[in-house]
């Protein structure tokens, strides 16, 4: 009996500019990393409202055509799948039409504003029937996986503590251009939004439910520079008029998790000294884990010698661990272990997840129900800025 299943998917990028970018070029590589995948994306229509940014892309990338508005990709009835790597304030109305639209939705994370937001976008979806994925990328990457099996085995015993950390530097030079990151109607919650939101869902993948949090939060750079005209990535603005930077550029918060373990995860935008330091050190009673996006392939593992009995406890050694072909989709990329691989392609690991889900009609990898999951813990992160109090999520 031959397979009936579409060969191909026309698909629709909007907003053009690096995480744009990073999803044609997933959209793209797909078939090389994953040739027996279908339906194979063919990417159809581009579209941002910058002028002459998406007809650039079109002709870069191969998209069939382009344009300045993204309502004309919502209202293409041959497009099947829309990826959304706008700035989150437009998230929800975006997000919302696309689905409504019966498209399937590739949508980059916070999803929106709020937990509300990334609700909305969900419920919208779930009443269309259309498959979502989100962009939580580093729970794609092969040694995250190999260290959620290590954790379900058991081989750390019990949870016990837990650190997460999200520093960058792309906001520390005090002449970064007030953008729309730095407001609070259009970037929300500043970099609970943008880092910590990656790390409330490392946190769940990894150790489960967060029962509660305490949170603390901070602007030290309370003065920007407005730009002169449109903004694109980290752009730096002198001379011009100052205005208030009105949403984070820190944040702590202390995690009670439903098992018992205590978690601390921090964020920062204004790490000087650090570019892109995210990772985790998780600790169990019978050994630890960590990982250090810098060093994608690896793990830090604090374990019994093979043959051992009883873990050591005391003065138990650390060796490291290079993942390699049987963890997660490595080998998909390289074809043994210690190869690099890098962050684009944990988007093509993204990319075929959501194309297996659209194939399958079954959800694979993070969806949008993920993303109203995350924004709940940034909600409850903010609930206790502002209450100085404990939280129950």
């Amino acid at each position: 009996m031959s397979d009936s299943r579409p060969t191909t998917l026309p698909v629709a990028v909007i907003g053009f500019g690096w995480m744009g970018r990073v999803h044609t070029q997933a959209y793209s590589r797909v078939r090389h990393h994953y040739p027996a995948l279908r339906p194979l994306p063919v990417l159809a229509t581009v579209a941002d409202e910058v002028p002459g940014r998406a007809a650039e892309a079109a002709e870069q990338f191969g998209f069939g055509s382009s344009t300045e508005s993204w309502r004309d990709v919502v209202a293409d009835p041959s497009i099947g799948a829309v990826s959304v790597t706008s700035p989150n304030f437009l998230h929800r109305e975006m997000g919302v039409a696309v689905a409504e639209a019966g498209k399937h939705l590739w949508i980059e994370k916070p999803v929106g504003l709020s937990a509300d937001d990334a609700r909305a976008v969900a419920i919208a979806a779930e009443k269309a029937g259309v498959q979502t994925a989100v962009g939580f990328n580093y729970r794609n990457a092969p040694a995250v996986e190999q260290a959620r099996g290590i954790i379900a085995s058991g081989e750390l015993g019990d949870v016990t503590h837990a650190r997460f950390r999200f520093f960058s530097d792309y906001a520390a030079h005090p002449d970064g251009a007030l953008s729309w990151r730095f407001e609070r109607e259009r970037g929300g919650s500043g970099v609970l939004g943008d880092l910590a939101s990656h790390g409330a869902d490392l946190i769940w993948y990894l150790l489960g439910d967060i029962a509660s949090l305490v949170a603390d939060t901070a602007v030290f750079i309370p003065q920007r520079a407005k730009p002169a005209g449109v903004t694109s990535g980290h752009m730096r603005a002198t001379g011009g008029e100052q205005g208030p930077v009105e949403n984070e550029d820190f944040v702590s918060a202390q995690l009670r998790m439903a098992t018992g373990a205590r978690c601390v995860l921090e964020a920062s935008r204004v790490a000087v000294g650090d570019q892109n330091s995210y990772g985790f050190e998780i600790h169990g009673t019978k050994g630890s884990v960590s990982w250090d996006f810098r060093r994608m392939g690896e793990l830090q593992l604090g374990l019994r010698a093979t043959g051992e009995d009883q873990p050591l406890y005391q003065d138990q050694p650390q060796s490291t661990l290079f993942v390699g072909p049987g963890a997660g989709e490595y080998g998909v990329f390289q074809p043994g272990s210690a190869s690099a691989m890098g962050y684009d392609d944990l988007k093509v690991v993204e990319a075929a997840r959501f194309l297996q889900s659209i194939a399958e009609n079954v959800s694979v990898g993070a969806t949008v129900r993920d993303a109203v999951r995350s924004a709940s813990v940034l909600d409850a992160m903010t609930e206790s800025v502002e209450s100085g109090r404990w939280v129950t999520l």
